[in-house]
């Protein structure tokens, strides 16, 4: 991890006002997750130590600002100027008992009866809120502390915008109609495990980043979000556009196109929620039954398979319709 070193003076002084640390060179790579986290360079749940996402979402950054993939101190540094603070102290919401139900069912067929699928707990709601996990707030705050959390109560977490699952509207849809965003182009690498986002750019006029040919148009890569693909069986490489994006959407519970992948004549519709197994957004592809989408466990991204569609952390998928509407073209290889 010494690639994430800087001066401990720097260090005290970005830390915050809080006394709490996961170390320094742990604080500074939270650091770096968090710029990257905050340039839509998602580098997976903050934990402050830098995986395979972590090193892959800098790598694109870097090319998207004209940089060698590999330049950590240009990363590092800028880390450090733009995140005010690595941890701040944050309260949970007074209505944030309106998304949580720690009766929760786990079984689909008794899922299928309750309004939403709420989060379990406040120290869940707490972690996806701020990009992170359990263990991490856990790390922070200290057992007392994490497990008796309530609406009203303090805990430090990464200083990172937070994701407002209160913000969603259940049933929005976000309309491709004369959307900029339409006119950019997804390239979904199922090996690499990431969503990349393309925007076309004016080759008459000098660009940072990297570009990209496709016909005459040429494109800069400006986001990418670590993802869960599809089990190989089931992926349907080719190109395909975005169909639609719709908040808190309801899941059709399938046991056959699980299993098989062709569609069954018996199913159960999932409420919406955060702990849904498609999460709190889906964006649906050409084609059928295929989409980008949240899930009920970000720590599983890009670590387990998924039945045909590409998982995004909540946090990720939310922010989908800021980077591309419907219209897009969507490439899976």
């Amino acid at each position: 991890m010494k690639t994430f070193l800087i001066p401990l003076l720097l260090l005290t002084q970005l830390v915050s006002a809080t006394d709490q640390t996961l170390g320094e060179e742990r604080d500074a790579a939270v650091r770096v997750q968090i710029l990257l986290d905050q340039k839509m360079f998602g580098p997976g749940f903050i934990d402050g130590k830098p995986g395979t996402f972590t090193k892959r979402a800098v790598a694109a950054y870097n090319r998207s600002m004209g940089r060698a993939e590999d330049d950590l101190v240009a990363i590092q540094l800028e880390a450090d100027a733009l995140v005010s603070a690595t941890y701040v102290t944050a309260t949970v919401p007074r209505d944030a008992k309106r998304f949580v139900n720690a009766k929760l069912p786990t079984k689909r067929e008794e899922q299928a009866k309750v309004s939403a699928l709420s989060y379990r707990s406040y120290f869940e709601f707490m972690a996806e809120r701020y990009h992170t996990s359990e263990d991490v707030l856990y790390e922070l705050n200290g057992r007392k502390k994490t497990w008796g959390v309530l609406p009203g109560k303090t805990l430090v977490v990464p200083n990172v915008e937070p994701f407002k699952i209160e913000d969603i509207k259940p049933g929005r849809m976000h309309s491709g109609k004369n959307s900029e965003l339409s006119k950019r182009q997804v390239i979904i690498d199922t090996k690499e495990k990431q969503i990349q986002i393309y925007e076309p750019i004016d080759t008459s006029v000098a660009s940072n980043g990297e570009a990209i040919s496709s016909g005459e148009t040429k494109y800069r890569l400006v986001a990418s979000f670590p993802t869960t693909p599809g089990q190989e069986r089931y992926i349907h490489r080719g190109t395909w556009t975005l169909r639609n994006a719709i908040e808190w959407p309801t899941w059709r519970y399938d046991k056959q196109l699980l299993q098989e992948g062709k569609r069954g004549k018996e199913a159960l519709n999932i409420p919406g929620g955060p702990n849904n197994p498609v999460g709190v957004l889906w964006a649906g592809l050409s084609k059928s039954g295929i989409g980008i989408h949240g899930t009920d466990s970000p720590r599983t991204i890009g670590r387990s398979q998924s039945s045909g569609c590409y998982r995004l952390a909540n946090w990720d998928a939310v922010r989908i319709p800021q980077v591309i509407r419907p219209g897009a073209t969507v490439i899976v290889k």
